[in-house]
């Protein structure tokens, strides 16, 4: 594997585990009033790793098969704990595809967001076997298919809620 494979799979590696462990600690309860700002800088993060595999050529596995690694952890706890947390703004609408799809589709944050962790976790597993090469694959490929919209579409929700909290407050203010 190349210094550039490893290099990037070293990060990609480090981002997924810190998205993983910041959405665990937020389901879990920390983040108190912050929880959205918390949730978009995990987001964002994220999505940079993201865009550096989908800038990245395309990764090819020698053999093109995704040896197995047994079935992914159940993040159903995980999810149930975000949409408890985020209650009435867990509900959001979005364009699932500006280019094909202009429907509004009805997504949850909570969702999208163990969505995003379970991908991440996938290629950690690969990348924790000893496989980088593999992770890298997996990662790229399901940015593309899975996680990267929802982590876009997760974002794009969670700046809104962000720029609400704040300037819905300060309009508050210059009224009264």
């Amino acid at each position: 594997m190349s210094d550039q494979w490893s290099a990037l799979a070293e990060e990609t590696a480090a981002h997924a585990q810190d998205f993983v462990d910041g959405l665990t600690r937020v389901a879990c309860g920390e983040g108190g009033d912050a929880i959205w700002s918390l949730l978009l800088v995990e987001v964002a993060q994220v999505s940079l790793a993201g865009a550096k595999l989908g800038a990245s050529k395309d990764v090819i596995l020698s053999e093109n098969l995704e040896p197995p690694i047994g079935p992914d952890p159940d993040l159903d706890e995980v999810r149930t704990a975000l949409a408890a947390r985020l209650g009435p703004v867990d509900d959001y609408a979005e364009v699932f595809d500006p280019y094909k799809d202009t429907t509004v589709t009805p997504y949850r944050l909570s969702d999208d967001l163990t969505a995003v962790a379970a991908d991440l976790i996938h290629g950690l597993r690969h990348f924790r076997a000893g496989r980088p090469l593999e992770a890298l694959w997996w990662w790229q490929y399901s940015y593309f298919n899975t996680w990267g919209n929802h982590a876009g579409a997760a974002m794009r929700a969670l700046q809104a809620l962000a720029a609400h909290s704040r300037l819905d407050v300060a309009e508050e203010a210059l009224s009264t």
